[in-house]
Formats: C-alpha cells, structure tokens, sequence
C-alpha cells in the first residue's frame, strides 16, 4: 500500500495558528497485573481506591535526542482552569499546526496527498470508484492507533506500527512525539506512506509518540479532523488519539458551547479535550478520567503529555487495544497485535475494558480504572471484517474465527459447485474453510488491485461496472463453465454484490451461489463504524429471497447468528453484535432501538419476526424460517435450493 511520498519542502514557517477556546471533565485504582504493573480487573475495589495509584515500576528512560525545528512565529497561549488552545489547520498554507511548547515547536505536514473523498462533480471516474467502496459491500474501517514510550526512535516504530495498521484507516495519519519537554506533531491526508518521508521522521524528535490512522466515522474528512489532537492545558501539553465513536458526542458539545467552549473541528474526539480543560480535579489524571467518565460509545486512547504515555478503553471495551514490550525495554500499545510483530515487540496482554495504563517516564507503570464497571461488549466485526488475519483480537485469532465462519457456512447451507473462490481480501480465510468443510478446490477466480488511485481516465463509451472493475479482475479459466461459490464477508447495500455477481457470470460462470460469512446487518452502527443508515440496508429491507433475486445469484445464504454465538462459546455475552440483533449496549441518542433494527422489519407490511421466528435471519422462497431451519435461497420457487439443517 506504499505510495510514493510527494515532493514538498519538509519544513515551513506557519502563520499564527487559528485558536479556539476549550472547556474540559472521570478514574478508579486497580490490581497489578501479573506481568504487568498496570491493573487487569477493576472490580473489588473500594470507593476509597478511585482514582489512586499502584505500585510503579521503574522504566528505563532512553536518551533524548535535541534537534532543531522551525520556531512558530507566535506561541499557543497557556491554558487556564476554563480555556485550552486547539490549534487548527492553516487554510492557505496546507499545513497543519498542532500544540507546541514554550518555544512553540511547529513542524508541517506540508501539501500532503488531497482529499481522498473527491467530488463527483469535478471526477466522475473518483464517483466510479466511491461505488465499489462507500456505496458497495464494504463495512468502512474505523481507525487505528499507536503507542511508544521508551525507545529513542519512537517515531519510526510509531510510522511502522500505523503502516501496520493501514487497513483501519486511509484517509489521514499522523504522530506526535515528545523529548520530555515538548510535543512536536505531523499530521497529513492520505496513507502513511504518503504523509511521512525520512526527513519528517527525523524532524519528529523523542523517546516516546503516539500515532493515529483515520477513517472519518465523526467528523469530516479534512486536514483539520486528523489527529493525534494535540492542545497547550495548565498541566502542559497534551495529545490524544482516539479509536471509536462517541454515542453522546452532540449532547456533550452543545452542553460544552453553552458553557464557552468553541471548537475547532467537527470530529467527537476534540470532545475529550475540552472536557479536560473544564474539569475542576487537580491533577492530569483525575481530569483525564473524570472526562472519560462522561463519555458514552466507545472509545480506546492513547494520551502523550511531555512526561507519560497513557493508554485507555471504554468500559464496555468496543475496540480492542493491546500492549507490547519490545526487547530494550519500550512498551507500545497498537490497536491489534499485527503492529506489535512488525516492530518485534512481544504481545503482553490486551488493555482491560475501562482500564487506564500509564507509563510515566519517572514514575514507570501504573494503572486505574473507569467507573461504572461494565460487561464487555466487544466488536464481533473485528474478528469478521475489520481486524487483518494475522492479528489475535479480543483474546483470539482472527484468522481461526474465520476459517471457522466458511466450514459452518458449508455445513448449513451446502451446495453443488466446482469451486469456491473469495472476494478479496476478507473473503479469503473464510472461503478456505468453506472449501475444507465442503471438498471443494479453493481457487483464486477474483484478483484484488491493490495499486488503484483515486483518478483514472476512462474512454468516452462508458464501462459497465467501472469502479468494481478497477479493483476486481475475474480468472476466466478459474469461472469458464463452473458453478462457484463465491465468500464474502458482509453485504450493506447490495450494490457491489450484483456487480460481482454479473462479473463472475459474464466471466463464464454458470452458477453463482453467495456465502456470506456474517448474519444479515439489519441495523447501524454507532461505535465506531460507518454504517449506513438502517433504511439503506439491503438486509432491513428485503428478505434473503429478495435479496438474492436483487443481486442476481443463483443462491444466497447468511451465517445464522446463533452459530455465530456458539463458536464465540461462552463469551458470546461479551461481545456486541448490535448491527444483526437490534440489542444495543448503549443505545443511542435520539433513536428508538426499540423495533429500530428488529430483523426483517419490513416498513411495507411484509414478513416480520412473528413469521421467522426469533431469531429470522435466513429465509427461502416460501417465507422467513427460524435458525433451526435455515433455508438456502434458491433461483426461483420450482427449484428450492437444499436446505441446510443447523445441528
């Protein structure tokens, strides 16, 4: 996914930042874990403990290396009790300015790569391509992060672990680092690779950094919007990178604008920030947790100041976060394990859900905990879609999860075929095991480019399916006179699933059966995915039998969601699975989840979930059948394909 790197000058003299005024706002002491010094639970402890310290560890402090960087003009004002500085972009340079120190450090991520969301209207080609991405089947990466402390080159290990985490974020990057006595920050659209080169590395002077790759779930996606978000507060500087969504960002920002805070940019993480800055607590941590306290969604930070690294997840846990320890001593946090094996960092253990880890350069480790204590509700569509196959999520293995998704896709919905293919990439693991279940050869019948831009010149005479056809080259010799099945991992829409459906045909396939290795989203997300709304989800509103006639294949079938229970086994519980079952741990502000994505509500008076069942989720040709009669989707009602007996 590496670009090459625009040509731009690395540093430039910034005009005085626009500045907005902040306002700020909860933590709890817990239990040394057994490796670590941080706590693993935070349950049993007494009101008396909220908010202290355990025992610290001492880490080893790595020497810090001074270079020089371009002086901003004008400082960032201090930040009192009710007001904090934000910087913002500067519109006429393409820079971005971020939170500097007494001598107000300003390091640019000059004319980085545009917008990768291009107008329509002035690139037809980009719009072909926006249907196989935000208008097709995919679920939208949410974004990623990445914590060091302790290693003099924390910005090149920040710079890899984000390169690691690419697929969770494409629209903008950035690092933060310090030197223990200020924060020096590069923020640009675009890959990582686009946005960082050598000399920017090098400018990013420290022993510690936190990095964040973005893909817009709040907030629009501008330069101002890329964080890490980094502010000048009475306690110094701090940054903060966040991953997730907040459920009551609005309530918070309008109840913050009536006390004084403006804000800066129209991302919910900025949120954080100024409740901080509000906050009447004495110490930095009280703050930084009495303002997490408020927050409702999810949520996995990581937060620099000059002299500590912390790292902290929301008491439900929706986003995973983990941490790592490299060889000299340096501990990392990254959003999924794949970072850590990159960087040679051993994995230790996940973050807790409502922990908060913190790594003071003077102090070493410690730990607290966010109250109320909550069961665990992690993203069941990290180990589907999001995470890479490489990574351990939540405690287990993505790409054994599945591998196990596509054999019990093959035991309850069989079908006679010549061979099973993939839609690349997270089709693929699961189409393998699709495959072994079934006796089926797995062949590669769609190749993925993975070296397609964001402009193309298309001849005069339109192209059908353009954009799919860009990114996805059929095998002929693979398809020619084969009935296939083709895995994917989710459908939203609908509209890519028929391209790819007549793609594969027009390739000489002469049956298409889809496998989808999710149970139908019949609901949005609103912990840190962009989803669409409820009313363009193909699932909510057609039956399975619809939908297959809808996307052209010849059969259609789901992963009934209580097989997906029984493989997650007893901690099925303590995972989310909102966007398939309706049951939302925090529901969200200003919307009736009550009958809000029930499955196959139908707003035309069609088969509802008295005629499927409780759990509805695969249908045939004569009406919804429960899970314990899942029902593969035929061509037509004459000839039903075989059912598939869930056991």
């Amino acid at each position: 996914m590496s670009k090459v790197a625009p040509r731009e000058p690395l540093l430039s003299s910034l005009p005085p930042a626009p500045q907005a005024s902040l306002h700020s706002a909860p933590l709890t002491a817990v239990r040394a874990p057994k490796r670590s010094k941080c706590a693993l639970k935070c349950d049993g402890l007494g009101g008396q403990m909220r908010g202290q310290r355990l025992r610290a560890q001492s880490l080893p402090r790595a020497p810090v290396r001074r270079e020089r960087v371009v002086r901003a003009s004008e400082e960032v004002p201090a930040v009192g009790s009710t007001a904090a500085a934000v910087e913002s972009s500067s519109q006429s340079t393409g820079l971005m300015l971020r939170a500097h120190g007494s001598n107000a450090t300003a390091v640019a991520a000059a004319n980085s790569s545009p917008n990768p969301r291009v107008d329509p209207a002035v690139n037809p080609i980009a719009a072909a391509l926006d249907d196989f991405t935000s208008e097709g089947e995919m679920m939208r990466e949410e974004c990623g992060v990445v914590g060091v402390i302790g290693d003099d080159e924390a910005s090149r290990i920040c710079y890899l672990g984000l390169h690691a985490l690419q697929h969770r974020g494409q629209e903008g990057a950035g690092i933060v680092t310090s030197n223990g006595g200020q924060l020096t920050s590069i923020t640009g659209m675009g890959l990582v690779a686009d946005v960082f080169n050598q000399q920017k590395l090098t400018a990013l002077v420290g022993d510690s950094a936190i990095g964040h790759v973005r893909y817009a779930t709040s907030g629009g996606s501008n330069l101002k919007n890329v964080q890490p978000f980094t502010v000048k507060t009475v306690f110094g500087q701090v940054s903060v990178a966040h991953n997730g969504n907040l459920v009551n960002f609005k309530k918070l920002r309008e109840e913050l604008e009536e006390r004084g805070s403006i804000f800066n940019t129209s991302s919910d993480t900025e949120v954080i920030l100024h409740l901080l800055a509000v906050s009447k607590k004495t110490t930095f941590m009280e703050r930084l947790v009495e303002a997490c306290e408020q927050l409702e969604g999810a949520y996995s930070l990581v937060v620099l100041t000059v002299d500590k690294l912390v790292a902290l997840r929301d008491p439900y846990g929706f986003r995973p976060l983990v941490m790592g320890r490299k060889a000299n001593g340096a501990i990392v946090f990254a959003s999924e394990t794949c970072a850590l094996d990159l960087i040679d960092a051993k994995y230790e253990r996940e973050v807790q859900p409502g922990e908060v880890v913190i790594i003071d350069r003077n102090e070493g480790e410690s730990g607290m905990c966010l109250y109320p204590k909550r069961q665990r509700k992690a993203c069941v569509f990290e180990h589907i879609y999001f995470a890479l196959p490489n990574s351990d999520v939540f405690g287990k293995s993505v790409y054994e999860q599945r591998y196990n998704y596509g054999r019990i896709l093959a035991e309850v919905a069989p079908v006679e075929c010549d061979v099973v293919i993939a839609v690349p990439d997270s089709g693929v693991v699961c189409a393998l095991g699709y495959a072994a279940e079934a006796g089926v050869p797995f062949q590669q019948g769609l190749i993925r480019s993975h070296y397609v831009g964001r402009t193309f010149i298309e001849p005069s005479q339109k192209i059908r399916d353009f954009g799919v056809k860009l990114k996805l080259s059929p095998v002929k010799s693979v398809l020619k006179g084969k009935r296939v099945v083709v895995v994917d991992d989710s459908i939203v829409r609908g509209t890519t699933s028929s391209k790819i459906v007549r793609l594969l045909k027009e390739a000489g396939a002469t049956e298409v059966h889809m496998r989808i290795s999710s149970p139908p989203i019949t609901g949005s997300c609103y912990y840190g995915v962009d989803t669409p709304s409820r009313e363009e989800l193909i699932s909510f509103k057609l039956s399975v039998e619809e939908t297959r006639q809808f996307i052209g294949a010849d059969s259609l079938a789901y992963l009934p969601l209580d097989r997906l229970h029984n493989l997650l086994g007893p901690e099925a519980d303590t995972f989310c699975d909102a966007c398939f079952s309706g049951a939302y741990p925090i529901p969200p502000q200003g919307k009736n989840t009550q009958g809000h994505v029930l499955p196959f509500e139908k707003e035309n008076g069609a088969a509802g979930p008295s005629s499927a069942g409780e759990e509805g989720h695969s249908a045939g040709p004569n009406g919804n059948l429960g899970y314990q009669d899942v029902k593969v989707v035929g061509p037509d009602e004459r000839e039903p394909a075989p059912a598939g007996r869930v056991v």
